[in-house]
């Protein structure tokens, strides 16, 4: 980041994870990060969650931490070759993607002829708070993706929920996308829109991406995406960056260069920012 310190550094946690099978034929499994990234204990323990379910029927997800509603999950469905081009960035990350957290359920539909459905639900936040991050009820959120057969290479989804900022007031959440691959290439353009009860709870997002897979080893990526946090201001963050990424065996090296203008909407030159990251991973 261009405002902030170039670092080196090592991720410092450890995923367990285990699976197995019922004689009713149930799918079972659960993973656990020991990382002493989680606020809210000092047990050392962070993501975790177990999941239950079948082919034919999907599959059930408790998040006990680190939990991702559907439109967090769709927050930005554009191909890249390594993160999104709102990543890496200091205060860059600003996105309409719901409720996310603790104690989510999850269900994960089969694919009928191309067609999957996702949802999700949350207990009630219990906290007195105005911001369109918090809801004072349980949240819910669904999504429906479809790769038609008779068009091989696209994918057309749509994802919504409600939060509720107040006890009288909700900001409805939505997005869409589309992809389409052929050959090597996969285009991508996704539009989500965040509507409250004022113009001041008003987000707006749109943005593309387009990948290339030169080989079965080497992607490379370019997109671009435009975001009004308040669409009663003038400001809107201007995003884009390339990355790349190549596989050699085992061993991935992977990065990306980002340009974000204008972030959080101010134009500030502060708020003007280049960010980059180069990361290599090892596969057993």
């Amino acid at each position: 980041n261009e405002n902030a310190k170039s670092t080196m550094y090592q991720f410092d946690s450890v995923v367990f994870s285990a699976s197995g099978e019922t004689d009713g034929g149930l799918t079972v499994s659960a993973s656990m990060e020991l990382d002493n990234d989680n606020p809210a204990t000092n047990a050392g323990m962070d993501d975790r969650k177990v999941s239950f379910g079948t082919d034919a029927l999907g599959t059930i997800t408790f998040h006990g931490h680190g939990g991702t509603s559907v439109m967090g999950q769709w927050d930005d469905m554009t191909p890249n070759a390594y993160e999104e081009v709102w990543d890496t960035t200091t205060g860059a990350d600003n996105r309409i993607d719901g409720r996310s957290g603790n104690n989510i359920f999850t269900y994960d539909s089969p694919s009928f002829n191309g067609v999957m459905f996702k949802m999700a639900h949350q207990m009630a936040d219990n906290a007195t708070s105005t911001l369109a991050d918090k809801d004072l009820s349980s949240y819910t959120d669904f999504g429906i993706m479809v790769s038609p057969e008779m068009v091989e290479g696209l994918t057309v989804g749509y994802a919504e929920g409600e939060l509720d900022d107040s006890a009288t007031t909700s900001i409805d959440n939505e997005t869409f996308f589309i992809k389409y691959a052929i050959g090597g290439f996969t285009f991508g353009y996704q539009e989500s829109e965040a509507e409250g009860s004022a113009a001041s709870k008003n987000d707006e997002s749109e943005g593309f991406g387009i990948s290339y897979a030169v080989n079965e080893n080497f992607t490379i990526a370019y997109g671009e995406r435009d975001h009004d946090d308040d669409t009663s201001s003038a400001g809107e963050q201007n995003d884009s960056g390339i990355s790349a990424s190549y596989t050699m065996g085992g061993m991935t090296i992977a990065g990306h260069m980002n340009q974000n203008d204008n972030v959080g909407g101010s134009s500030a030159a502060t708020n003007d920012k280049e960010s980059y990251e180069f990361a290599l991973t090892f596969a057993f």
